[in-house]
């Protein structure tokens, strides 16, 4: 039988890939410009590590944001790229590649991170990193490498400054971490009159985010940017303290088979103060109402979706509210609204909120990504949201801005005005003396 040493694999890297296949670091950042060939690239770093690997059963993974952009976007290039190490014809249900030596390469999306719960990996690349839910690295990629001392590579373009940005981050200060970055003025892999054409035809942003790798570049659709850059700039990011003498409201989304999103918060003379956030995946109800009696707050009201009444949340055939109010939560429905009326209230209630930077965190880095759906097509945003990891907090926060309009109190109403020819006798003279007494 032929040995791995006696295989060639097609692949010629491009020079600014060589950093990367010659590293000595076990995890690795690369930020690139659009066209640079990074897939290719961490395609063929797996199909290496994995036909080379000394332990038996080598598990190998590649990840994109969704299951479906994994196989347009890297199942062609492995297929391509593994042919001469292929044990037999490629699984084209399972997006899977099995090699001479017994180890495996497999596509996966991050949208069902219970498919990956369970396994081990010896390597695996994360692919437009920036999309995907920040907590899937640490709660679920992270300790499937343990075991077998797996190694991790991290890709994209910026999406402002989040989880990527702060992995990118690392490279500069842990000596385990590599960092990469390929822009497109720099590397010379796209030719200067396409970028020059490009530039004409896309927005400063855009630019500047999909070429020139900027993180600080605004991100593009997003519904709550200008309001988070806002709140950041005024210092309403902070530290918020949990005042017991307020009630707590929460808000949530309820989910069926994925996340459930949960905001905290207390109204202070006007003054929204989000104290807490809390998400989860493919928990029971009473997993939620744990988490809420774990914390030291008191609570008044839990305002769920206007739907929650009439869809099943617990599987023996109550409602979502029937099961809250079970184990003793207080769910109060969100009246019925179009999303984007949703959206708009709660840019409206932006200016008057400040938030936990560190308790809600993970909520933040959702709405500072929530974004407008883009149609390839028309070359347009879609007047509708992108579902992804972002939707579930972001439509809590947007029952949050709901509810408040039943919490807020109404402004008095005016007095009503009469002409001289609408007052009887007694009008005039309560008229009279009130104009004597000001």
């Amino acid at each position: 039988m032929a040995t791995a040493r006696s295989l060639i694999i097609p692949y010629a890297p491009r020079r600014v890939f060589l950093p990367y296949h010659n590293r000595a670091q076990r995890w690795s950042v690369i930020v690139a410009h659009r066209r640079a060939g990074k897939t290719v690239a961490t395609i063929n770093d797996q199909i290496k590590s994995a036909i080379t690997c000394n332990k038996p059963e080598g598990r190998y993974a590649y990840i994109a944001p969704l299951f479906n952009q994994a196989k347009d976007v890297a199942w062609t290039y492995l297929k391509r790229y593994a042919t001469p190490v292929l044990a037999g014809p490629p699984n084209e249900t399972e997006l899977r590649v099995d090699l001479l030596n017994g180890a495996r390469i497999r596509l996966y999306g991050a949208d069902n991170p219970d498919r990956l719960r369970g396994l081990y990996l010896d390597g695996v690349v994360l692919d437009e990193a920036a999309d995907m839910h920040p907590a899937l690295w640490g709660e679920v990629i992270r300790p499937l490498l343990a075991d077998r001392q797996g190694h991790a590579t991290f890709i994209g373009t910026p999406k402002g400054r989040n989880s990527f940005y702060d992995m990118y981050q690392r490279g500069f200060t842990d000596p385990d971490w590599l960092s990469l970055m390929l822009r497109a003025s720099e590397t010379g892999i796209v030719a200067k009159a396409e970028l020059d054409a490009a530039a004409k035809d896309m927005t400063p942003e855009q630019y500047a985010q999909e070429f020139e790798c900027s993180f600080e570049a605004a991100i593009i659709g997003a519904y709550f940017g200008k309001d988070m850059a806002e709140a950041e700039r005024t210092g309403r990011i902070c530290d918020v303290a949990y005042e017991p003498a307020l009630p707590v409201y929460t808000a949530w989304d309820l989910g069926m088979g994925d996340s459930t999103a949960i905001w905290f918060w207390q109204v202070l003379r006007g003054e929204i103060r989000v104290i807490d956030f809390y998400e989860n995946n493919g928990q029971p109800v009473n997993h939620y109402a744990k988490v809420l009696q774990a914390k030291p707050y008191a609570y008044k009201t839990d305002y769920v979706p206007h739907d929650a009444r009439v869809r099943e949340f617990t599987g023996d055939g109550r409602t979502r509210v029937e099961a809250m109010q079970t184990i003793g939560l207080k769910p109060r429905l969100v009246p019925d609204h179009k999303i984007m009326d949703g959206i708009n209230a709660a840019r409206v209630l932006f200016p008057r909120m400040v938030f936990d930077a560190v308790r809600c965190r993970a909520g933040l880095e959702a709405l500072r990504q929530y974004r407008a759906d883009f149609d390839p097509k028309t070359r347009a945003f879609r007047d509708q949201p992108k579902h992804d990891w972002t939707s579930h907090a972001a439509d809590a926060f947007r029952y949050m801005a709901m509810a408040w309009r039943e919490l807020a109190p109404e402004p008095p109403k005016p007095p009503e005005l009469k002409t001289l020819a609408d007052m009887t006798f007694d009008d005039m003279l309560r008229h009279h003396d009130r104009r004597r007494s000001e």
